[in-house]
């Protein structure tokens, strides 16, 4: 109900400040878009302020230039470094949420997997991948491991946190209703993970990445990894940059498209109530 003055007025914005105020999507990718543009303003005045030769440092628009000219070239090796960073991204949420879950439900699973898995870590991922090509040969499959690998880890360590951050008194609560261990981790322990849980997801998006390239960079014929090297051994620095360029981007759209997710499903979690209030100042 709109509060009301002493003569009887309701307060409020007038409806013209609400029908001018700009979409809070417009607020919020204005200033990244901004920073990123300033960049690139800065990168090409600096360039051709210094003279520099484009094989050490192409300015932008040369850089967007062969992004326009060699599309279909990028999109094409895109295509498949995009394939397999979603391979091992899932297989990633497939194997270590259920695994998370064992490690939290399970004192064996907490005492003997749990150690193993934390001091595996300890291991540099580059360092196995010669072995997955040595095994499995230069197809797909060494990379989607390798992104698994990578992408692992983050998601395991979260969902354990979370399922365990529930407050004890929420389970004393439902147990005493009689619920029983499925309806107690189906209403209160995973629906109070998700935040974590999604936390973990966001960075294992973008070491998927990180790990599919590495794999293309151990042993590969086609992707951005390979395209990469490639670059790099005929000094095509524009090309190159343009390859990172795609890399970036596909990182960013998985990264949004996995906040999308997570807004979708937990919009009552406090950071979510955060940017509603923020948005309607």
């Amino acid at each position: 109900m709109a509060m009301k003055s002493v003569e009887g007025e309701p307060k409020g914005p007038p409806a013209t400040a609400r029908r001018g105020r700009v979409p809070a999507w417009v607020t919020n990718y204005s200033y990244p878009l901004g920073a990123i543009v300033f960049l690139l303003v800065f990168w090409e005045i600096f360039v051709n302020a210094m003279k520099l030769p484009a094989y050490l440092l192409p300015p932008p628009s040369l850089v967007f230039g062969v992004v326009a000219t060699q599309s279909k070239l990028l999109a094409l090796h895109a295509v498949t470094t995009t394939m397999e960073v979603l391979l091992g991204f899932v297989m990633s949420v497939i194997i270590g949420i259920p695994l998370a879950v064992g490690i939290v439900s399970s004192r064996f699973f907490d005492r003997s997997i749990y150690p193993i898995l934390v001091s595996s870590q300890s291991v540099p991922k580059i360092a196995i991948a010669p072995l997955f090509v040595v095994w499995f040969g230069f197809g797909t499959f060494p990379k989607v491991l390798v992104a698994f690998l990578i992408s692992f880890f983050p998601i395991v360590i979260s969902t354990v946190v979370g399922l365990r951050s529930v407050e004890p008194e929420m389970i004393y609560l439902i147990r005493s209703m009689g619920a029983g261990p499925m309806d107690t981790f189906r209403k209160i322990r995973f629906p109070n993970a998700l935040p974590s849980i999604f936390g973990g997801l966001k960075i294992a998006i973008t070491l998927s990445v990180v790990g599919a390239i590495v794999g293309e960079f151990i042993g590969a014929d086609r992707g951005l990894g390979y395209l990469l090297l490639v670059a790099n051994s005929n000094l095509d620095t524009k090309l190159l940059f343009a390859a990172i360029v795609y890399l970036a981007a596909i990182g960013i759209i998985l990264f949004m498209i996995v906040e999308r997710i997570e807004r979708a499903l937990i919009p009552w979690h406090v950071s979510r109530r955060t940017e509603v209030i923020l948005e309607s100042m």
